[in-house]
């Protein structure tokens, strides 16, 4: 084989899709890689990158797509190339043509040759139903619930070796293993899933919470391929089970690949410099805040190796909406939770929203805002109307408020400031959201101590939560392990003990929460009665879309009620050491002389006279007869 030929054969194998060409220029990185057809968004925004790139001029000629313009930046090695899909434009490759540009036309001459693949759009694909207050929401991380491939647990080019005994170490969880146990998640009664971030995180050290990609358009190696995480969630849909992908908008890991060639000088927050963020979360919404405050806030990083992008930069912005959906319809994804919601830049995130809703109207999206008081978090959603005209697309937030009060109030002493009545008045509270039944409610998460150990390890209290969780006006999450009691520290952070490996997943364990075996009788208990309330409500209609009605705690209880015009469902807390006897008159606007109702967990009926006598530290979940 002569020289020639022989580069362009190796030119060929880097590009993938790509025809051989000259040695002098080549396509390292071209994203998004493929499109669709039928888009609501007519218009796409190429990211080409190779050596020199810039210098060349694209060409296309496809029936229905057009090159509108071509933009070049700073860094000859990037290229910006802004594509029309008409409505009539059809499935198929198109053939980007690159010219090298010449003062004389007579010498121009197509150097690179690319076939770049723009495929039919699923139909209802736009129409897709997102997850909603019928869900319940069951999260996971990947590298601690399952090792169902132990050969992806290293490789060649990932710089983290696995080591199951490191607690901050690559621990082999996979794509595989979550798609072995999509039937257990399903049998508990979970509808969602939501895994923490699958991107490829090529980073030295704590590479497996995903929180710092390296790659925008591949999953993780070590969890398996694309084509993996689209045949896992296909089968999850087949088992009644949707999939919420957990996306990054804030930042980026260090050991990304535009780190090694930045696009633009301005691509990063403060130009690229080191700028922590001092969490002034309030800043963006404060009448009286610092400029300071406010750009350190969505502009300041969380720490050196996450540095920290700048949506500011419209090729940063496009790049990240065009990412959202591109894995929306690639993976066929039921909803996103967004990390580090409100750090992003402020006007960004009502783009991105408003793009996202736009092309997807009934999808549904959760932003993570980690404070406790409800007009910051109500700031984000949808509807909300905020006095410094903010305006939002968010559908639903996380309810950080709601889940701090609940965890507080049970887990505080009698006679504390916190009490059943702190979470009667958060929830009275509801009226300062634009959609509060659409918020996430959660009993805790990767980043917490575990619901179990916050909660004394009292059993009854911890029933009481799953409770309220599972019957408040709220779209309920629950974090693996939790059905089985696991325990963690308390106090200090400590990522470490909030991430335990999911019993069972991996060969050799002597404990299977899965199966059961080994569980204590407490944990099989627990585990069952999790099942129990979550299958119930998954077809209780009244708790997806009824109305509340509550009555202010007396005597250590709290009674609340959801209905509808033909159901109620009675929800009573009893925080008390010992039987309590409550009075039904006080609850005559919702029982109206009902006589019995049937205790969910137990399928018991119960009278309903004068009197209700409550078991010591309880809940009870009935179902009025009408």
């Amino acid at each position: 084989m002569n020289k020639r030929l022989l580069l362009a054969a190796l030119a060929s194998l880097t590009l993938g899709s790509a025809s051989a060409a000259p040695a002098d220029y080549r396509i390292d990185h071209l994203e998004p890689p493929s499109w669709w057809t039928g888009m609501h968004e007519r218009t796409l925004q190429l990211l080409v990158h190779g050596p020199q790139i810039g210098e060349l001029t694209p060409t296309l000629h496809y029936p229905g797509v057009t090159i509108t313009s071509v933009e070049r930046v700073a860094n000859p090695n990037y290229l910006f190339i802004n594509l029309r899909i008409g409505a009539g434009a059809r499935a198929g490759q198109l053939d980007l043509n690159f010219v090298a540009r010449s003062a004389q036309a007579s010498r121009a001459a197509t150097v690179l040759h690319y076939r770049y693949p723009l495929q039919a759009r699923a139909a209802g694909s736009a129409q897709r139903q997102g997850f909603n207050r019928a869900d319940a929401i069951y999260q996971l991380m990947p590298d601690r619930f399952a090792n169902g491939d132990p050969a992806n647990d290293n490789t060649p080019d990932m710089r983290e070796q696995a080591q199951r005994t490191a607690p901050g170490g690559r621990h082999g969880g996979d794509l595989r293993g979550i798609s072995q146990h999509l039937d257990y998640i399903a049998a508990m009664g979970y509808t969602q899933l939501w895994p923490t971030p699958l991107l490829e995180s090529n980073m030295p050290a704590y590479s497996y919470h995903g929180y710092a990609a390296t790659h925008h358009y591949r999953i993780d190696p070590r969890y398996g391929s694309n084509e993996d995480y689209r045949a896992m969630v296909a089968l999850a849909r087949s088992k009644g089970l949707g999939v919420i992908q957990d996306v990054v908008l804030n930042h980026i890991g260090s050991g990304h690949w535009w780190m090694q060639d930045m696009p633009e000088p301005d691509w990063l927050s403060y130009q690229g410099r080191f700028v922590p963020t001092e969490h002034h979360r309030v800043a963006v919404q404060d009448p009286y805040a610092s400029q300071q405050d406010k750009r350190n806030f969505t502009e300041g990083w969380f720490v050196e190796s996450m540095p920290d992008l700048n949506q500011a930069n419209p090729h940063v912005a496009r790049y990240l909406i065009q990412n959202t959906l591109w894995w929306i319809e690639y993976a066929g994804l039921s909803g996103l939770r967004v990390d580090t919601y409100s750090y992003s830049n402020t006007d960004f995130l009502s783009r991105w929203s408003g793009a996202v809703m736009a092309e997807y109207p009934r999808l549904n999206l959760v932003g993570e805002e980690w404070s406790t008081h409800i007009p910051v978090v109500a700031h984000w959603q949808r509807g909300k109307r905020n006095a410094n005209g903010y305006v939002s697309h968010m559908p639903s937030m996380m309810d950080f408020p709601l889940a701090d009060v609940l965890r507080r109030a049970l887990a505080a002493p009698d006679g504390s400031d916190y009490s059943l009545t702190s979470l009667y008045e958060a929830l009275s509270q509801d009226h300062l959201y634009a959609d509060a039944g659409n918020l996430v409610l959660f009993e805790g998460n990767h980043d917490m101590s575990r619901l179990f150990s916050e909660l004394g390890e009292d059993d009854a209290l911890y029933r009481m939560a799953l409770a309220f969780v599972a019957t408040a006006p709220r779209i309920p999450q629950f974090y693996a392990g939790t059905e089985i009691q696991l325990p963690s520290s308390t106090g200090n952070r400590d990522d470490a003990s909030y991430r335990r490996d999911f019993p069972g997943g991996w060969e050799g364990d002597a404990i299977n929460a899965y199966s059961g075996a080994g569980l204590t009788p407490q944990q099989r208990a627990a585990q069952d009665y999790l099942k129990k309330l979550l299958n119930w409500r998954k077809h209780a209609t009244v708790i997806h879309h009824g109305r509340t009605m509550h009555f202010g705690p007396e005597q250590n209880t709290y009674v609340y009620f959801r209905y509808d015009e033909q159901h109620k469902v009675m929800v009573v807390l009893n925080k008390n050491r010992k039987d309590t006897v409550l009075n039904t008159a006080r609850f005559q606007e919702m029982l109206q002389g009902a006589h019995s109702g049937t205790d969910v967990i137990s399928g018991q009926r119960i009278a309903l006279g004068e009197q209700i006598t409550l078991p010591a530290r309880s809940a009870l979940i009935l179902e009025i007869a009408p």
